[in-house]
């Protein structure tokens, strides 16, 4: 049976400053060295330097494992339900045609001349449930289809695509980093929602779709890759119905808005705690449930009632959720090792010791947190892990500092700005784009990277704004 935390750490030895700080250093350059060199893989080494850093921090040895799988649970506890529900909500807009109803009658509304405009909007609202790769890949053949269709070459068309996935990918619930990070930071993540929102869309627009355009005016002919032959798209008569879709997609966002809103009133003192709004908020808007019931109508909506009278229907259902749930179980034990490193920091008192450095070097801490971000990011090249572990080392500043709010948001939102910043060779996401879209590896630096650290740099300087006005 694990040991249980009372709260206040047993201590084999007491460690000064330095020394801790001196831990913290080594920490992150022997993390980076098993994931980079040795190729462990990021969960194992991050719970393996998770525990050699509790020991060499001085927790005492029999609370080592209960410190780990703490920060592990409390991540694992809310990440898991987020991105569960959400892998399985886009899995359902996938395969139900609603993704192609949506690219279609956004460029309808937009006209051929829009047609870049219209796919990187498409591809903003296909981007919110779903991961960037799965995203990004089912995007492609409407993407082709479109290309092949109008002139310009294929660069205009997918590169405003591919700065929407990364912006929603990078910033907004319930993609695992900011989710995570804003987990570990104790941030409300309906209002880091907001707030990535805010800073996302006109950061998309200036890096996404205006720098795409601009880029791909140096490869006028690129032709349309064949990389997955034709678009497999369904039959007007099979597919849903864009109002459905919207609904599918928008229904979760606004359970989170509504408890955003009535628990802002609560905490304001404009209504009292037992007001019947506040309570229903209490239990449909937490960002789980609102994923959950979204899961549940998408089920309805998109699959069961445009299959009623077919046989086997909840077998094939119930397939299709684990094809869903089965390539997201890695991202939330990785999640989960950040989560535990991340505590583990916290409980040897490191995270306080560069909160002071911070301080007396007079670095702000949404400066730090950006910072600490990229570092890791460049490092080792997961966005998922650069944003959990960011989160977990700033997380003490941030608490001594007092912040909440959209302050505490507006953070978050700088440290994943971060993890999407100076992608390279080490980002599966590099050679995953650059190789759908028939990119040569000098090419995929001058798009992919390029747009990722264009957003990551914009995203950072927009939060820097929310920050200043509600700090």
């Amino acid at each position: 049976m694990l040991p249980v935390l009372s709260g206040e750490i047993s201590r084999s030895f007491d460690m000064s400053p330095g020394p801790l700080m001196a831990v913290a250093a080594a920490a992150v350059v022997i993390l980076l060295v098993l994931i980079i060199k040795l190729k462990l893989h990021a969960f194992f080494a991050l719970v393996i330097v998770s525990i050699a850093t509790a020991l060499a921090a001085g927790i005492a040895a029999e609370e080592v494992v209960g410190v780990v799988v703490t920060g592990f649970g409390n991540t694992v506890g809310n990440v898991a339900l987020l991105v569960g529900f959400g892998a399985v909500l886009g899995r359902l807009v996938e395969v139900s045609g609603g993704a192609q109803v949506l690219a279609e009658k956004m460029l309808e509304a937009f006209g051929e001349k829009r047609a870049p405009l219209a796919l990187g909007v498409a591809s903003m609202f296909y981007a919110f449930p779903i991961f960037l790769d799965a995203g990004f890949i089912v995007m492609l053949p409407i993407i082709y289809t479109v290309a092949r269709r109008l002139s310009g070459g294929f660069m205009i068309y997918v590169l405003p695509a591919i700065g929407a996935f990364l912006m929603m990918h990078a910033l907004t619930p319930p993609h695992p980093g900011p989710t995570a990070a804003a987990t570990v930071m104790g941030a409300d993540i309906g209002l880091v929602l907001v707030v990535a929102l805010l800073v996302g869309i006109p950061t998309w627009y200036l890096c996404g779709y205006r720098l795409g355009l601009v880029l791909a005016r140096q490869y006028p002919n690129m032709p349309v890759p064949s990389l997955l032959g034709e678009p497999d798209i369904r039959q007007e008569s099979e597919r849903p119905g864009l109002a459905t879709v919207l609904i599918c997609l928008l229904f979760p966002l606004g359970l989170i808005f509504f408890n955003t809103l009535f628990t802002t009133m609560e905490q304001t003192g404009a209504l009292g705690s037992d007001h019947l709004g506040f309570v229903l908020a209490q239990l449909i808007g937490p960002t789980p449930i609102a994923l959950l019931l979204a899961a549940l109508l998408a089920m309805y909506l998109l699959y069961l009632r445009p299959r009623r009278g077919t046989r086997g229907l909840g077998d094939a259902l119930s397939d299709l959720v684990d094809t869903a749930l089965a390539p997201v179980c890695s991202i939330i034990l990785i999640t989960g090792g950040g989560g535990a490193f991340g505590h583990v920091l916290t409980e040897t008192g490191i995270g306080g010791e560069i909160a002071e450095g911070l301080d007396a070097l007079g670095l702000p801490v949404i400066l730090a947190g950006f910072l600490v971000a990229v570092a890791i990011r460049v490092a080792q090249g997961s966005a998922t892990v650069a944003a959990t572990v960011a989160g977990g080392i700033m997380a003490p500043s941030v608490d001594a500092l007092g912040l909440e709010g959209f302050a505490l948001a507006s953070i978050v939102v700088a440290i994943v700005a971060g993890s999407i910043t100076c992608s390279h060779v080490n980002d599966s996401g590099f050679w995953l784009v650059g190789r759908f879209c028939g990119f040569d590896t000098v090419t995929t630096f001058r798009t992919w990277t390029v747009i990722g650290t264009a957003i990551g740099v914009l995203s950072f300087l927009l939060a820097c704004g929310v920050y200043a006005l509600t700090v």
